[in-house]
C-alpha cells in the first residue's frame, strides 16, 4: 500500500555527514545532562509510600492530585487501581517523617475532601526494592541489545548490527537525556516505552535494510550510495502511513491520557520522532561509512541482467 510513488531518487546521504554531526552533539548533550543533572526517578526507583484509597462513587483524580499536592507533598503519582471508585496513591519517602506518619496525613486531608474516602492498604516501598527494580531495567535493556545484534547479524551482516545498534541506542540516551534536562519524572512506564522505543525503532531499520539488499541484486550498476538512497526513497510512503498512525495513537494518549500516561506517551513521542531519523541518517550512514558492498549481502548467483533503476516496474514486490 503506497499514498504516493516518488519517482526520482532522494540524495539522503548527500547530506549524512552534517545529519550525524548533529546527532552526535545532541547525543553528547544527553549524556552530559544524565551525568550532571541525572533522572529525576520515581517512587518504584526510590522507595516511598504506596496507598490505596476507595470512594463510594467515582474518584475524581484531579481533586485527590490537588488535596494530595498540597500537603507539600511533590511528584506525586495518583491512578485508578482496578475499578473507577479505587485509587493508587504513590508519594515520594521525605527524610524526617514514616511512611505511617505520610499515609495518615493524606488520609486526612483526602476524608476532609470526601468523607467517603477510606483506606485499603498501604505500605512502604523500600530503596533496595527500587535498587533491584532499577537492576532488572538495566538488564532487561542490556538483554533487548544483544537480542537485536545476534538477529541483525545473522539476518543481515555484522556491519548492519553495528549500525542499528548505535542508531538504537542514540534513540535511548536522547531520550533519557530529554528526560534528566526537563527533569520529567522517570518511571516504571517511562522505561517499558524506551524498550518498545527500541524495538520500533530496529523495526524502521530492518526495512530499509531490507530494501538494500534487496537493490544490491536488482541493481547491478548503482553505487552503493544511489542504493541506499533509492531504498529510503522507496520506503518513505511506508514509513507515512505507518509512523502517522503509530504517532497519532501517542498523540492521543499524551494530549488526553492524563497525568498517568503522560510521561509513557512522552517518551514514546520523543523516541518515534528520532527512531525514524535515526533509521535514516545514522544506521544507514554507518552501514555506508563501515563499507557495506554487494558482495556483504548478495550470496548465491545473481541475474546478470541489469534493471534500470527509472523502470517504475523495476522494484515491483509481491
Amino acid at each position: 500500500m503506497e499514498f504516493f510513488r516518488i519517482r526520482r531518487d532522494i540524495p539522503f546521504m548527500r547530506h549524512a555527514l552534517v545529519f550525524n554531526i548533529i546527532s552526535l552533539l545532541t547525543f553528547l548533550a544527553a549524556v552530559f545532562f544524565l551525568f550532571t543533572r541525572g533522572l529525576h526517578l520515581s517512587v518504584e526507583f526510590t522507595g516511598g509510600t504506596l496507598m490505596e484509597v476507595t470512594y463510594a462513587q467515582p474518584a475524581d483524580l484531579g481533586a485527590v492530585r490537588s488535596t494530595v499536592a498540597k500537603l507539600g507533598f511533590a511528584d506525586v503519582q495518583v491512578q485508578n487501581f482496578g475499578t473507577a471508585r479505587d485509587v493508587l496513591i504513590r508519594l515520594p519517602a521525605q527524610k524526617g517523617v514514616s511512611s505511617a506518619q505520610q499515609s495518615t496525613q493524606v488520609m486526612a486531608a483526602l476524608k476532609a475532601s470526601d468523607a467517603s474516602a477510606s483506606m485499603r492498604r498501604t505500605e512502604f516501598v523500600g530503596p533496595q526494592v527500587g535498587d533491584e527494580l532499577a537492576a532488572d531495567g538495566l538488564k532487561a535493556l542490556a538483554f533487548v541489545v544483544v537480542g537485536i545484534m545476534i538477529y541483525l547479524a545473522v539476518r543481515f551482516e555484522w556491519k548492519f548490527a553495528v549500525a542499528a545498534i548505535i542508531a538504537n541506542l542514540h534513540d535511548v540516551i536522547i531520550i533519557m537525556g530529554f528526560f534528566a534536562f526537563f527533569q520529567w519524572e522517570f518511571s516504571l512506564p517511562v522505561l517499558a516505552a524506551v524498550l518498545a522505543v527500541l524495538g520500533y525503532s530496529v523495526n524502521e531499520s530492518v526495512v530499509i535494510f531490507d530494501r538494500i539488499r534487496e537493490n544490491f541484486r536488482r541493481y547491478r550498476k548503482m553505487t552503493t550510495v544511489e542504493i541506499i538512497n533509492n531504498a529510503i526513497t522507496s520506503t518513505i510512503s511506508r514509513t507515512i502511513i505507518t509512523h502517522g498512525s503509530t504517532q497519532m495513537m501517542v498523540l492521543s494518549m499524551l494530549l488526553f491520557g492524563g497525568a498517568t500516561l503522560h510521561y509513557f506517551a512522552m517518551a514514546l513521542t520523543i523516541g518515534i520522532l528520532f527512531g525514524i531519523y535515526s533509521s535514516v541518517f545514522v544506521a544507514a550512514a554507518i552501514a555506508m561509512w563501515l563499507g557495506i558492498q554487494r558482495e556483504d549481502l548478495v550470496k548465491g548467483n545473481v541475474a546478470k541482467k541489469d534493471i534500470d533503476p527509472n523502470d517504475p516496474n523495476a522494484g515491483a514486490t509481491v
